[in-house]
């Protein structure tokens, strides 16, 4: 399809940021828009700004793509002194000062590239004040994809806490239900959010979903570098159980009902001889290294360092079963972590509200068992049978084509189309 139109892409993740889900969305945008007729610009932060890169992620960016990098200091990191710097360089997000660069270099970038559309998104509210800034100077219909909800009100607690964070997040939310032209989402109950907080929000603004996904390119390079099992085959040497990401105390990632369910199947002696539980890059090693000494778990459970996107990658297509943690206090997301699992093809068990979004997903798609992240019990006895199941390889997982309706290729298809819906005549 010949390229007819252009769009800015305003996003802080973005590589070389070594991440595993949060820059895929703008980045299946950038390399994929141009297949439906939309030719993208990149506005992110400079490379200082990131905690972890990995240098060779840039290297499947797209040949020609123009990416505009504006300095963004991390407060926590270039502004701290002893480890401390004053709350309201927090305000809404640690790189706040990144709008003071990046809206002049964007400016000039739109002088340049002359997009028929901005496009800004979360997890980072300061994109959405650079991509309303930018709209309100140069008029050119603004897209801002909140992904999730910045702001939630679950059981009569707010999150987040910060009354002053709060505070600054709902501040942009308005601006954006003011100004900008639609506003994206990954759920319905995202959607629904801010329609029930904006119901007088500007005149014709589309809300539309659309859902995260998995980007096919770094799956297929991954299992060129490392083939796959085939699905329902089990490994021969013991099984493996992974998770992949970020785990921290409370009630939306904590995986200490889990360990203490361990815990119970060993002492029962119901374990699989040679089981391994990885945990990767929890960024909470120091907090979960001594509660699974304590359990005695530590010839089982392994504590791993994070790796390059496409090595993880790897590790998911090669384990067992692969781990999901996820209280109800996230109930309206779905992680992007989810849909790597689907299409890795292997069996997921996922601690997870079976009222939220992405135990509905898992549903639908028939995969997954299912079970409540706080609740010892339960899960000793899920465990037990998703063992068993893994053993005799009958827990269930997509078919290649099943896999493949979760493609962010998909997705990039739908962005388009309400590119085309907001772009000026």
């Amino acid at each position: 399809m010949g390229v007819t139109k252009r769009v800015l892409l305003i996003a802080f993740h973005f590589p070389p940021l070594n991440s595993s889900s949060g820059l895929q969305r703008p980045l299946s945008l950038a390399r994929y828009l141009p297949e439906e007729g939309w030719q993208p610009a990149v506005l992110t932060a400079s490379v200082t700004a990131y905690e972890s890169i990995d240098a060779g992620s840039a290297a499947g960016l797209p040949a020609g793509l123009r990416v505009v990098r504006a300095p963004a200091l991390d407060a926590a990191r270039h502004l701290a002194i002893r480890g401390w710097y004053p709350g309201w360089l927090g305000i809404p997000d640690r790189w706040s000062s990144w709008l003071l660069g990046a809206v002049p270099a964007g400016l000039g970038l739109i002088r340049r590239f002359r997009p028929d559309v901005i496009w800004s998104t979360y997890p980072l509210a300061t994109a959405h004040r650079i991509g309303l800034a930018l709209h309100r100077v140069t008029g050119v219909p603004w897209v801002a994809d909140f992904r999730d909800p910045m702001v939630e009100q679950i059981d009569g607690e707010w999150f987040p806490g910060n009354a002053r964070l709060r505070g600054a997040r709902l501040r942009v939310e308005r601006l954006v239900a003011r100004h900008a032209s639609a506003a994206t989402f990954c759920t319905d109950s995202a959607r629904r959010i801010y329609l029930n907080r904006h119901p007088a929000r500007r005149a014709g603004q589309l809300a539309e979903v659309i859902a995260n996904g998995f980007d096919p390119e770094p799956f297929a390079q991954a299992e060129a570098e490392s083939p796959p099992r085939q699905a329902g085959v089990v490994a021969k040497q013991g099984l493996t159980l992974v998770h992949s990401g970020t785990l921290y105390p409370g009630p939306d990632r904590d995986p200490g009902a889990f360990l203490a369910a361990l815990k119970a199947v060993r002492s029962r002696g119901a374990l699989p001889p040679g089981l391994r539980v990885v945990l990767r890059a929890t960024g909470f090693d120091k907090t979960y290294a001594p509660l699974i000494g304590s359990l005695d778990l530590t010839d089982v459970v392994e504590l791993a360092p994070p790796v390059a996107y496409r090595a993880a990658l790897r590790e998911m297509l090669a384990a067992d079963g692969l781990l999901l943690f996820q209280g109800h206090t996230s109930n309206p997301a779905v992680p992007a972590k989810v849909y790597e699992y689907l299409r890795a093809r292997r069996p997921i068990l996922a601690l997870a509200d079976g009222a939220g979004e992405t135990a509905a997903l898992l549903r639908r798609a028939g995969v997954g068992r299912i079970l409540p992240i706080d609740d010892p019990a339960r899960i000793g006895t899920g465990l037990g049978e998703f063992l068993q199941g893994l053993a005799a390889g009958t827990e269930p997982v997509l078919s290649p084509s099943g896999a493949d309706e979760f493609s962010r290729v998909h997705r990039v298809a739908e962005f388009a189309t309400l590119f085309t819906r907001v772009a000026s005549p």
